[in-house]
């Protein structure tokens, strides 16, 4: 039995995004995130971290990415070590 669960990749983690607005049941988000990660060759993550994870992308959205960070620097609306921070936690 491994000693933690897996991270869930960061594909997967865009995919949801893309994939989750309100009129979308979380278990059909759910289905689809499964068969992305098999169609992958990934961990397929469990319907209580896609669960948790629908959640908080409704309630405040999942992490920016790259592209948006990059616009917001060059709109000036966020600083440009934002992309460096966002680098950084990629690792």
């Amino acid at each position: 039995m491994a000693s933690q669960a897996p991270r869930i990749s960061p594909t997967l983690l865009a995919a949801i995004e893309r994939m989750d607005d309100d009129s979308v049941p979380i278990a059909e988000v759910y289905r689809r995130i499964a068969a992305l990660a098999s169609h992958f060759g990934v961990v397929r993550p469990s319907y209580e971290q896609i669960r948790i994870l629908v959640h908080e992308h409704r309630r405040r959205g999942l992490a920016p990415s790259a592209g948006q960070i990059l616009l917001d620097v060059a709109v000036r609306s966020r600083p440009p070590e934002a992309l460096l921070e966002l680098l950084e936690g990629a690792k």
